[in-house]
């Protein structure tokens, strides 16, 4: 690992720490922790949170709860950020779980990481973990009909990427595994993503020369970075999609033309930015559960994604 990795891995581990210091497992969800859905016995993990309740869909008032015991809920698949060398399932524990309070059942997954795992590592791996929600949809009370996914930072890219993968005949050309037969993304929400990683030798894309050198087989050559260019693989197949940044968020320039290219090939879409002149809220804010503005983000995206239903 690159010395920037190492330095960026610390720094990312001591803010997410600080993020959710005092968060503790809600008493509305039940999780089902470690379950394997690959080969690797450290990194190929995933985590089911399900509600107990949900809103009584007889019920035209919306405010009756019933169990969810038993019943078949929409799934939202997270795809975690962290620069492709960082990341885990226990890092976007408290997120994914606030994800399930909304009616969701979401499966949390830790991803084989840079540089120990190289691109398509983390396609694979997001690949494999819907093989496994399509092999256990009985068991674990997943509706295949509703099948959604989240992606932030460099998640953002991955779920980027593998909805291009679903999607288009001639990018799953690269790849040397299959899509799960019968899966189909309903909708997706990319937060505070990369799309499109540029690297020129200026101070300003030093951090993706560091990282890129960690995470492509070959450092970055331009083969490589138009393989993990998303706007280059949209068609018009590609699934709804969500797409949001923030103020204070680096990668706010990634957004609107992500936006352009969707809105190019007819596909639909919702543009969110959230916080203000007063409010700067930064990188992957929606992941703060203390943040009311994390809140609203993830209620409109929740509600992106029933209207998707």
């Amino acid at each position: 690992m690159s010395k920037f990795s190492e330095v960026y891995c610390r720094m990312c581990e001591k803010g997410d720490a600080a993020r959710d210091k005092g968060l503790v497992t809600p008493d509305d969800v039940v999780r089902y922790d470690n379950i394997s859905y690959g080969e690797d016995p450290v990194w190929n993990l995933l985590d089911v949170y399900r509600p107990k309740q949900i809103r009584d869909p007889a019920d035209v008032s919306g405010t009756q709860m019933v169990s969810a015991e038993g019943q078949k809920l929409p799934v939202i698949v997270s795809v975690h950020g962290g620069g492709w060398v960082y990341g885990s399932k226990e890092v976007y524990q408290f997120y994914c779980m606030s994800l399930a309070e909304r009616g969701f059942a979401v499966v949390n997954f830790s991803y084989r990481l840079a540089p120990a795992a190289k691109f398509p590592a983390p396609l694979e791996d997001t690949n494999r973990v819907f093989g496994w929600i399509m092999a256990h949809a009985d068991e674990y009370g997943f509706d295949t009909d509703n099948m959604f996914a989240v992606g932030d930072s460099a998640g953002g890219n991955d779920l980027g990427l593998y909805a291009c993968f679903l999607t288009n005949p001639k990018y799953a050309e690269k790849f040397s595994f299959s899509a799960p037969e019968g899966l189909k993304l309903r909708g997706v929400a990319l937060n505070c993503g990369c799309y499109e990683i540029v690297i020129d030798g200026s101070k300003e894309n030093e951090m993706n020369t560091a990282l890129m050198r960690d995470y492509l087989p070959e450092g970055g050559v331009r083969e490589e970075l138009d393989a993990i260019n998303v706007k280059m693989h949209v068609t018009p197949a590609f699934p709804p999609a969500f797409v949001m940044t923030c103020t204070g968020d680096f990668l706010e320039n990634q957004a609107e033309p992500l936006v352009r290219v969707l809105k190019k090939n007819g596909v639909r879409c919702y543009f969110g930015y959230y916080g203000d002149n007063e409010h700067s809220l930064g990188h992957v804010f929606h992941c703060n559960m203390k943040s009311a503005f994390a809140k609203q983000c993830n209620d409109d995206e929740c509600l992106f994604f029933r209207g998707l239903m």
